[in-house]
């Protein structure tokens, strides 16, 4: 176990523009938010946390024997969501980490959880995150994917985070990498982060985490084999619905 005692905090609220009330998706009879709760269980980095924007959310966890503590609806981003929540079941400060695991992604495995944490083994790393190559062609030029400049040396399976971007980076021959929004944090970065203000390219890009790149903050990132499935529409709940679907 890392000295850093992580935490896991899976933040979720209902208002969404193309799948509303989605935390709450029957899947096989489970919420779609539980199916996250138990797959970060299994990662068993930590305990498990869902920081709930709604009553609902909390309430559907906790039924299912889960952790849950209610959220400011009003949170500007998950990141925020995930501090107060830290705050809240940690005011003694016993937890040095904390991972962020999106609330929509009831497929994910397990070792993804894991990996995330990593990088923050080194101690001169702030905030860890996830990447995996591009293999579909069009996926490089598509804006809705966003790429991370890293250089991995060698054989390496984790390397620091130079850039995030909607487009096509790096220029040249060789691999291109598609990030993957899960997150792990040293607490002291955390708390740093959520009181930074927007930073300039932040909003060209739209990606949240170049506030902390603007602002110094050193991001490293690991590579990983696959891309976990996001829920963002009905499509993709039948999708997550036939992977879990039970065996006969």
């Amino acid at each position: 176990m890392s000295s850093l005692n992580p935490i896991v905090i899976i933040p979720a609220r209902l208002p969404a523009t193309r799948l509303p009330g989605k935390p709450l998706a029957d899947i096989h009879g489970v919420p779609m938010i539980v199916h996250v709760w138990r797959r970060a269980v299994a990662a068993g980095i930590g305990p498990v946390v869902v920081a709930a924007g709604d009553t609902e959310i909390a309430e559907a966890v906790l039924a299912h024997g889960g952790s849950a503590v209610l959220t400011d609806p009003d949170h500007p981003s998950g990141s925020d969501r995930v501090w107060e929540a830290l705050e809240k079941v940690d005011p003694e400060r016993q937890f040095g980490a904390v991972v962020n695991v999106q609330g929509d992604l009831p497929t994910i495995d397990p070792a993804i959880i894991r990996a995330v944490f990593e990088p923050l083994d080194h101690p001169g790393v702030d905030i860890s995150t996830l990447v995996a190559e591009i293999t579909v062609e069009e996926e490089r030029s598509n804006p809705n994917v966003v790429k991370a400049v890293v250089g991995f040396a060698d054989e390496a399976r984790i390397g620091r985070a130079l850039y995030f971007t909607r487009a096509t980076a790096p220029w040249g021959d060789g691999p291109h990498y598609h990030h993957i929004g899960l997150y792990g944090y040293r607490r002291d970065a955390l708390r740093r982060f959520v009181g930074l203000r927007q930073g300039v390219l932040e909003k060209r890009e739209k990606l949240e985490q170049l506030r902390a790149l603007e602002n110094g903050m050193r991001i490293d990132a690991a590579l990983v084999d696959t891309i976990p499935l996001g829920v963002d529409t009905p499509a993709d709940l039948d999708r997550a619905r036939e992977m879990l679907k039970p065996a006969p």
